[in-house]
């Protein structure tokens, strides 16, 4: 996709605070750190669009970024977060379930996964949430520059096993830094976006 325009429209905490757009949407779950911001930068070809931070459990809110007026990426709180307290973490949680069960245009949720470690139970929990709302189960495995190239399959395969993917298409690895596979992503909601039109 040629990026002729990309802007944060607006960041939510609750429903009536989303954006009234009837555009497709899809929509980036993961663990806080796991690299949606540096991937929403990248994919838009822009440094600083999506805030990134080294802190995790920055996103606190719902993040709508509206790209040439014809599709929003939507990123979710980041999960996980040891320090933060249970009342703030059931709190993204309902956040979460109500923009998932509650968004018309909603047509994929990805979730993002660290190559580099192995799944966890909150993970685990995030994909299969994903997979109950009836959503494909696309992952994207981020920060493949930190990992040879030559051992990406073996990282991929552990992925696949500790999630129960059957089949090994839907993982995609990604780097923000050496934006490695972004055509590859961007044809993957390309055929999304097209996939949901001609239903």
């Amino acid at each position: 996709m040629i990026i002729k325009k990309s802007e944060l429209l607006i960041t939510a905490a609750k429903k009536e605070q989303y954006p009234e757009t009837a555009v497709p949407e899809i929509a980036f779950a993961g663990k806080s750190n796991v690299g949606k911001s540096s991937m929403i930068n990248a994919l838009l070809n822009r440094k600083s669009l999506a805030r990134t931070s080294s802190q995790p459990g920055k996103t606190q809110t719902i993040n709508f970024y509206n790209i040439n007026d014809i599709l929003n990426f939507v990123d979710l709180p980041g999960y996980g977060y040891a320090k933060v307290s249970k009342s703030e973490k059931e709190k993204w949680g309902k956040m979460i379930e109500t923009y998932l069960t509650s968004r018309e245009q909603l047509k994929e949720v990805i979730l993002l996964i660290d190559i580099r470690h192995e799944p966890n139970a909150n993970d685990i929990q995030m994909y299969e949430w994903i997979k109950s709302f009836g959503y494909t189960g696309f992952v994207i495995a981020t920060k493949a520059d930190k990992i040879s190239k030559g051992q990406r399959d073996k990282y991929i395969n552990v992925i696949k096993k500790t999630l129960n993917i059957e089949d090994k298409n839907l993982i995609i690895s990604f780097s923000a830094s050496e934006k490695i596979n972004v055509e590859k992503v961007w044809d993957l909601f390309e055929n999304i976006i097209e996939f949901n039109d001609n239903e």
